[in-house]
């Protein structure tokens, strides 16, 4: 009697793998199953496109340096050493590929020893929202985006990590090689920027704020005389 053959693993489903954790993503894939780093692409590409995008400030340049980062990852997978946590490792791979990038297109300015009140001083004279903008509830991303995009380089990579992608300071001072302190020091001067940016943009129209528009202003006052004429017409009302 031939014994019956052993039944084959059965295949993980899409959500069984995305609950995967690193360290067993990272294992798989050196074992072999090289089609899992997918979900690793998948977990950090908004990470790694908002740090090259920090660094860049050109959409389609971070794009580029995503695919170059994962590229290097994936060939250089067996070189982790697990020291640090795998995000960590794979975003600064993408700091330093945006950084060399930037340097060879000569946009970037030394992290390092920059005269950062005449850097400051020139960000935030930006072009500003113009009043219709500011009138828009919905283009106040757009401002918050314009005001990042002005920080000096060293402050826009700690504050996007740091605010935008929820890393704590020791993570982010691991992923950009620098101190917790640096990392502390940079934020609270960005957050500084920030708020001086965004009241600068939009302290000229601040009387305009919950502004009684015409439209509504029209149907205030029509509803009024509506309301008065109708009292008028009522019998017994007064003359």
């Amino acid at each position: 009697m031939i014994p019956d053959a052993p039944a084959a693993p059965p295949v993980p489903t899409p959500a069984a793998r995305a609950g995967l954790e690193d360290d067993e993503v990272v294992r798989r894939v050196r074992a072999g199953e090289t089609e899992l780093f997918e979900l690793i692409m998948r977990r950090y590409n908004q990470r790694l496109y908002r740090v090259a995008r920090a660094i860049l400030r050109d959409d389609g340049e971070a794009e580029d340096v995503m695919q170059q980062a994962y590229v290097n990852a994936f060939s250089h997978i067996h070189q982790f050493a697990g020291n640090a946590r795998f995000s960590t490792w794979l975003t600064r791979i993408a700091v330093h590929e945006a950084l060399a990038r930037a340097r060879r297109r000569s946009r970037f300015r030394e992290l390092d020893g920059m005269d950062e009140t005449t850097e400051e001083a020139s960000t935030l004279r930006d072009v500003r929202p113009d009043p219709e903008r500011q009138a828009h509830t919905a283009e106040l991303r757009l401002l918050l985006e314009s005001a990042i995009d002005a920080l000096p380089g060293h402050y826009r990579s700690v504050f996007v990590l740091r605010e935008a992608e929820g890393l704590d300071t020791l993570e982010v001072a691991e992923c950009l090689e620098i101190s917790a302190e640096a990392v502390r020091q940079r934020l609270s001067r960005a957050r500084a920027l920030l708020r001086r940016r965004i009241y600068e943009s939009t302290g000229e129209s601040r009387g305009e704020a919950f502004s009684f528009h015409l439209s509504r202003c029209d149907r205030v006052v029509n509803g009024v005389l509506a309301t008065l004429r109708g009292e008028a017409a009522a019998p017994g009302s007064a003359p």
